[in-house]
């Protein structure tokens, strides 16, 4: 994968995703204050970008709930560069772009739930085939977090 080892590869794989994270909350933040935060969004867009191609490049047999939702991510990714740059976030290319951008970051969010129930011992014990209690409660408060998100963003955030 890319001339790297497999734990090498994953490394990479997970900073990228970090990065996508913590860039994707702050973009979202500026949002709330009307920012357009252009150099964040354009690392914010790009790293959740690589990390749903990086996701593709793990050695796998068969399709995976993990490739249809890296397929829906570059998906609505696409449909957010398409609305924040060609478009301008002209009309409702604006309301899209916020959309698309923050649930791509939720989908991101998500992944890295999943991740932590599977790779923190704690987390693990909760909910070790995660269709246990705790790791729905997580998911469902998770879901309604960027429910919430959305809806501000896309009240708050208006083109300058």
């Amino acid at each position: 994968m890319l001339g790297l080892s497999l734990s090498a590869f994953t490394l990479l794989h997970v900073v990228i995703s970090l990065v996508a994270i913590a860039s994707g909350f702050i973009v979202v933040f500026g949002m709330f204050g009307g920012k357009r935060m252009d150099g964040m969004t354009a690392l914010f867009l790009a790293t959740t970008v690589l990390t749903s191609v990086t996701g593709f490049l793990f050695p796998f047999t068969h399709l995976l709930p993990s490739h249809i939702l890296g397929i829906m991510s570059l998906v609505l990714l696409a449909i957010a560069i398409l609305a924040r740059y060609p478009q301008h976030m002209n009309g409702g290319w604006r309301k899209a772009y916020v959309i698309c951008a923050v649930l791509s970051l939720y989908f991101n969010v998500f992944v890295l739930v999943v991740q932590g129930f599977e790779k923190v011992p704690f987390l693990h014990a909760l909910a070790p085939t995660q269709k246990e209690a705790p790791f729905a409660i997580a998911q469902l408060a998770l879901l309604l977090l960027f429910i919430w998100l959305t809806i501000a963003s896309v009240r708050r955030f208006r083109q300058a």
